[in-house]
């Protein structure tokens, strides 16, 4: 812990949360590129989006169940339509009704390739919507897509035509209007998010938030939120690395919970050349090295701890489809130096390892990778950075995490990345076939024999290094209650005051 942290602690004193002024005060890690659920990739923005907007849709986290949110009812047509009948009486924090054109209008926009939504795969799915009456709508896909209700239980979102025809995703991340329990008083972007609770909310699912203000602000050490939270500046923080959370829990004075996630960490690796024909990891031998030189296991026992695993396959294990019966890479060291010589590198090589959070993790991967010759120079940048090399190709080896914005399904991960997208750093033709046939069958038995054979020929070829899957560590003031999710969605409209 930080010696400011240490200091805050030792002054004695109980530091108290803001319940007086009803105004619950949280941390950010990354900075967010946009508010606008469509326009950002990152964690912090699922969870604005879950507590700004709604979808038609919600899942139950204790029952596993949809429910109906914006809709009330739903039934597949045929293979490639939806139908849904939409609750009435619902406004916008804006005050305009919502009905079906807000759902044709926002379907239609983000379906369209040519508005560039930041992850196609959560919206690539649909072709149009088209509206019956003025509270039945119809979402037509693009072919059979069997995980429909989860994507629309997760990142697809209904925002206001009207509103969003004028102010398009620049004025929508800078003043964001949604149906949800928490509407935006401010925004200044990157930095600082002010929600006050949503007093018009529906009585959909999610229920109506019980806290007025939460009040969101960018702190990217973890070190700085530590000693906030000791000061009383803040009351909530999350992602606190174990041995940090292990010390507040020992003080007796905060409420520390520890949660899985479905959030896996994994190197990504340039089979296919992008950055380099002469790039080492073009070579399977060079792969297998780097999968058999890291030992995930130490890397989880003494750095993640809590509910966290290691993972062999390029998904998360309750996904559906996420073949566990793949090739495994014990941590084998001698194992690693043979490969290396057997691929032409007796001597290891130079490599760049690109990183953007977790960066103990990343060293003690470097330290792994040089005990075999290897030897990798960190370049730790920002998020929005790194994705931007990576989809222009230009990294031979990144350590990276994927979320799969909360879906359940391996369509939301492996085939974000193995289906020759900006992102795949493998570009293998029979994978992207298994994956296509897969994600559009109706079949659940097809589906499952599909995503085994891409998954396994994944493993084969090691195109990634599989690490280990999160726990996310909650630290929150004694006055709050709040139980945290294995989804790693913060629903701050279930927080109460004690």
């Amino acid at each position: 812990m930080s010696s400011v942290a240490m200091a805050v602690m030792m002054t004695g004193g109980e530091a108290m949360a803001d319940k007086a002024s009803d105004t619950l005060k949280a941390a950010f890690t990354k900075e967010l590129e946009s508010v606008d659920s469509y326009f950002n990739s990152a964690r912090e923005g699922v969870i604005l989006q879950r507590t700004i907007w709604d979808g038609l849709i919600y899942l139950n986290q204790a029952t596993g169940k949809y429910e109906g949110n914006l809709a009330t009812s739903w039934k597949w047509v045929d293979d490639t339509t939806l139908e849904f009948k939409l609750r009435e009486g619902v406004t916008f924090h804006n005050g305009e009704e919502f009905d079906a054109d807000d759902v044709v209008f926002t379907v239609n926009f983000v379906a369209d390739p040519a508005n560039g939504v930041v992850t196609q795969r959560n919206v690539n799915w649909m072709k149009e919507a088209t509206k019956v009456d003025k509270y039945t709508v119809r979402i037509v896909t693009k072919g059979p897509f069997p995980a429909a209700l989860e994507y629309l239980a997760g990142p697809v979102s209904i925002y206001p035509n009207e509103y969003y025809a004028e102010v398009g995703p620049k004025g929508m991340g800078l003043k964001p209007v949604g149906t949800g329990p928490y509407q935006v008083e401010s925004v200044e972007p990157g930095k600082h998010f002010v929600l006050k609770k949503f007093d018009g909310y529906h009585d959909g699912p999610k229920g109506k938030a019980t806290i007025g203000t939460v009040d969101i602000r960018t702190i990217p050490d973890v070190n700085t939120q530590l000693a906030e939270l000791f000061s009383g500046g803040l009351d909530f923080i999350w992602g606190v690395p174990s041995d940090q959370a292990e010390k507040l829990a020992a003080t007796g004075r905060f409420n520390v919970v520890n949660e899985s996630t479905m959030r896996v960490g994994y190197l990504e690796l340039d089979a296919a050349g992008r950055s380099g024909t002469d790039n080492p990891v073009t070579k399977l031998a060079v792969r297998q090295a780097i999968n058999h030189a890291i030992d995930r296991q130490a890397i989880v026992d003494n750095l993640l701890k809590g509910k966290s695993k290691i993972v062999n396959a390029a998904c998360f294990s309750s996904q559906f489809g996420c073949e566990q019966d793949v090739a495994a890479y014990d941590y084998d060291p001698e194992k690693a130096k043979a490969l290396l010589a057997e691929a032409g590198y007796p001597d290891g090589f130079a490599i760049d390892l690109y990183a953007y959070r977790d960066r103990a993790y990343a060293e003690a991967m470097l330290a792994y990778l040089a005990e075999v010759g290897i030897t990798a120079n960190l370049k730790y940048l920002q998020y929005s950075a790194l994705r931007d090399l990576r989809r222009n190709g230009e990294t031979s080896m990144s350590f990276q995490s994927w979320g799969s914005y909360s879906v359940n399904d391996v369509s939301a991960i492996t085939s974000e990345f193995f289906k020759h997208g900006a992102e795949d750093f493998a570009r293998d033709d029979e994978v992207k076939a298994w994956l296509d046939t897969a994600d559009t069958s109706i079949d659940p038995a097809v589906r499952e024999e599909n995503y085994s054979k891409a998954l396994r020929k994944i493993a084969d070829q090691a195109y990634w290094v599989p690490l280990f899957s999160y726990n996310s560590n909650y630290v929150f003031s004694k006055e709050l209650e709040y139980t945290p999710t294995s989804d790693e969605v913060v629903r701050f409209f279930h927080a109460r005051w004690n």
